[in-house]
């Protein structure tokens, strides 16, 4: 932690962007007790552990299949491979996302089609009609700051020869109605990234799936594309959680909803704080979705300014993205350009991120709305 000054020479403590202590403090001794059995057992790759947490996590989500792979990237190439998505297959997916979502498309050699967001920050399902062509071969859906994309309606505009995947990589716990995300498309992905909902402590990643032959797949793909050693039935990689992640990942997922819980608990809390602030406009959650806040998204004026001031007074609110992936350099031969899709455009020139994690205590909280208060 560190102090800042104030306008009124009092000292208020800083409040970071994100803090994994209080977490970490509550599986400590769980860990410490499953990293001294792997050590003692040499199973550090594919072991019992990571097969225990592939059953349990496919038990939380409803699912019928969880393949642990090393991180979310490799999730999003193995599920698309695994789907039979490849070179020159067109994939249309939200402007609005972290880069990992169109990289991964790259990756497997298909052509990137991009489809603005709505007011919501998801995929524009009445924009999706329009991008969608006789050569669309999937449909990535990316359930964005731990709100579900409406992956039912987009099924009613693809139909079923379109396979879709859900980008899982920030709503672990979240539920459109009594579905969770990631059990809602074809096959999804997601990361274990240490700041996400549910987070390793290191690279880690899964993707799940209801399909026997999809979850075969992934599984030769992420060992070197086999299933046994020295059987290579196709040119796969090397991407396997390795057990000490997946002891980790056991431990976190027994308290994953207490601590969406409280991730709620601390956005209604910004929400009703925020609610008579005209200059700022907070989340909305899509009805019948549970939220599970993976970041607190607030759009205003003259953002830089603001969080500026706001790094400046030990406040660590951050952007969740700054530039959507069409104007990114590394995307522009896939990008129809500037002006193409306004509504993501205008809102990452207004998004900020505030602190949201489990344990941030109303205290810190409220330092943090009197601080962004100040600066409007």
């Amino acid at each position: 932690m560190t102090t800042t000054a104030r306008s009124d020479a009092t000292l208020t403590t800083g409040v970071p962007m994100l803090d994994l202590g209080y977490q970490n403090r509550q599986v400590a001794d769980e860990v410490a007790e499953g990293f001294a059995r792997v050590i003692d057992a040499n199973e550090f790759i594919l072991g019992s552990d990571v097969a225990a947490f592939e059953r349990q996590y496919a038990a939380y989500l409803h699912v019928d299949h969880v393949v642990g792979v090393g991180n979310g990237t490799d999730a999003l190439v193995l599920a698309l491979r695994a789907a039979g998505i490849g070179r020159g297959d067109e994939v249309v997916l939200p402007t609005n996302t972290f880069v990992a979502t169109a990289e991964a498309v790259a990756l497997v050699g298909g052509v990137i089609r991009f489809v603005d967001c709505g007011p919501d920050y998801l995929l524009d399902v009445d924009a999706l009609g329009a991008a969608v062509s006789n050569a669309t071969r999937a449909v990535i859906a990316v359930h964005l700051y731990g709100q579900v994309a409406p992956v039912e309606r987009i099924r009613g505009i693809v139909g079923d020869d379109v396979v879709i995947v859900e980008d899982a990589a920030q709503s672990q716990g979240a539920r459109s109605g009594d579905r969770w995300a990631g059990a809602l498309g074809d096959v999804a992905a997601t990361s274990f990234y240490p700041g996400k909902n549910l987070g390793a402590f290191g690279d880690a990643g899964a993707v799940m799936t209801g399909s026997a032959a999809i979850a075969d797949r992934v599984r030769a793909l992420r060992n070197h594309g086999g299933l046994r050693k020295y059987e290579h039935t196709e040119i796969g990689t090397n991407s396997r959680l390795d057990s000490l992640q997946a002891v980790v990942l056991n431990a976190k997922l027994a308290r994953l909803d207490g601590w969406n819980d409280e991730r709620r608990a601390i956005a209604a809390r910004y929400t009703e704080a925020l609610a008579d602030v005209d200059r700022v406009t907070a989340p909305t959650t899509t009805p019948g979705v549970d939220h599970v806040f993976h970041q607190y998204v607030v759009e205003l004026d003259d953002r830089d300014r603001v969080l500026d001031g706001l790094n400046a007074a030990g406040i660590g609110a951050g952007i969740h993205y700054p530039a959507p992936v069409h104007l990114l350099p590394a995307f522009a031969e896939d990008s129809p350009g500037a002006g193409a899709f306004p509504v993501a455009e205008r809102q990452a020139g207004r998004i900020m991120s505030l602190p949201i994690y489990p344990g941030l205590d109303e205290g810190a909280q409220a330092r943090v709305v009197e601080q962004l208060v100040a600066r409007l």
